[in-house]
């Protein structure tokens, strides 16, 4: 059911202005007034026997390539559905609730030392399936991949070395200043690294364990999810025999101040569940939550 909320006074180009919120959370971006100020750790062994078993049948099916990265996206996005508080963002000591569900992360166009990397950003919808997520983000990735040239913020990341140090330094700060007023064009907010609803990287790829990787001052990214390649442990069930279980490890650094440590945690368990029941994702929610106004 599409909102027919307006923009009033005080709104961003890319998020709403959280206006009924309790006053101790209005209050904590002025005690914690940068992003690494609020950030927590957190990290989790998700058991992927099920996510496993499905992902295997729907590569049988045609969808060749889908994996872990297309499944931690759709259940980021699908939890955001249901508990939209995950993608506010606090910039210029207010709280925000985003327009949309922007996922960012880092792409080498090829697996060697000396190939060039950048970051591409993808638009979701909170009604996306993991097949909108394996569509829309591997037409992205092929289309990065398959092309020479740079896109938007490698231009503009090229185009800003060559300034002299002190020209370069001033224009970060004027930078800084128009975010925090919410100045920034859209034309670059469209194509920065540093806004956006959640950055993921998955190590597993590269045969590395995930990392605790800080999220940046600049900008509006309030998570930061890393995961690692799959795992097999032996346990001890309840009778006492030994089983063999599957896991992958995943650590994610938040930011404290658009939600309680009680939502998160409702956040983190809705991960878990989908882990659990990965046949949910594969068709739209029925209900998606909207954030408070």
């Amino acid at each position: 059911m599409a909102s027919t909320y307006r923009r009033r006074f005080g709104d961003r180009k890319e998020g709403r202005l959280l206006r009924s919120l309790p006053a101790f959370n209005k209050f904590i971006p002025f005690i914690m007034p940068q992003r690494n100020d609020r950030y927590v750790h957190y990290e989790e062994s998700m058991d992927i026997a099920a996510v496993d078993r499905r992902l295997r049948a729907l590569r049988v099916e045609g969808y060749k390539g889908i994996g872990l990265l297309h499944f931690f996206i759709a259940c980021h996005i699908r939890a955001i559905s249901m508990l939209p508080g995950i993608n506010r963002f606090v910039v210029g000591r207010r709280i925000y609730a985003r327009n949309n569900i922007e996922i960012v992360m880092a792409v080498k166009r090829e697996l060697s030392l000396d190939a060039t990397e950048t970051t591409i950003k993808v638009v979701f919808e909170p009604t996306d399936t993991i097949f909108d997520v394996y569509r829309k983000l591997n037409a992205k990735i092929e289309e990065i991949k398959a092309s020479d040239e740079n896109n938007g913020t490698e231009n503009f990341a090229e185009f800003a070395s060559h300034l002299p140090r002190f020209v370069l330094r001033a224009g970060i700060g004027i930078l800084r200043i128009m975010d925090y007023y919410g100045w920034i064009p859209q034309s670059l907010l469209d194509v920065s690294p540093f806004h956006g609803s959640m950055i993921i990287t998955d190590l597993g790829s590269v045969r590395l364990g995930p990392v605790y990787h800080h999220i940046y001052n600049f900008g509006t990214l309030p998570v930061f999810i890393a995961f690692g390649p799959k795992r097999t442990a032996y346990e001890l069930n309840r009778r006492g025999e030994v089983v063999e279980r599957k896991y992958v490890d995943a650590k994610a650094v938040v930011d404290e101040g658009i939600v309680d440590g009680h939502y998160y945690a409702q956040f983190f368990r809705a991960y878990q569940y989908m882990f659990q029941h990965p046949e949910i994702l594969e068709t739209p929610p029925t209900k998606v939550v909207e954030d408070i106004f």
